[in-house]
């Protein structure tokens, strides 16, 4: 993740700056395209926090798993309000904080909602993120670890 995020930094959404290389380091990390405006980005959120929730803050020890909201153009005052309203305040959703307009050619976004699962070098597991939680809820991570090769003491 260190090349894709390279001279960038995370904010979590209580606005504290985050090293991305510490933060994502052996993890599976999805990359969260999406918009307010957008009424499926609107009804995907709250299941991907749910998800994130039990994966992470319910599982112990924690799901090696970190999710990055990737924003528009928007500043990242905006990013941060449009989070906090749309996710249930246990979350930890970390925001990338710039124009994520390179992430979306690097990755081939041309919709929205769209969860791509990455290894941390950024390598994509799964550009089906959303449809898989749909559909197999918690089990699909075992699949992206598994795909993600990294060790992990995870049940």
């Amino acid at each position: 993740m260190v090349d894709v995020f390279s001279g960038r930094i995370l904010v979590s959404k209580d606005g504290r700056s985050v090293d991305p290389e510490e933060a994502l380091q052996n993890k599976v990390v999805g990359l969260y395209f999406s918009a307010g405006w957008c009424s499926p980005c609107r009804d995907f959120t709250p299941v991907l926090c749910d998800f994130y929730t039990e994966l992470v803050e319910e599982t112990h020890p924690p799901a090696p798993f970190e999710l990055i909201k990737c924003s528009g153009k928007q500043a990242i005052e905006e990013a941060t309000k449009l989070v906090s309203e749309q996710v249930r305040e246990q979350s930890k959703l970390k925001i990338f904080q710039t124009d994520a307009s390179e992430l979306k050619k690097k990755y081939n976004i041309t919709v929205i909602p769209k969860l791509v699962i990455v290894k941390p070098t950024g390598e994509v597991i799964t550009d089906k993120g959303r449809k898989q939680i749909r559909d197999k809820g918690l089990s699909c991570f075992r699949n992206w670890l598994e795909g993600a090769d990294i060790f992990q003491n995870f049940s």
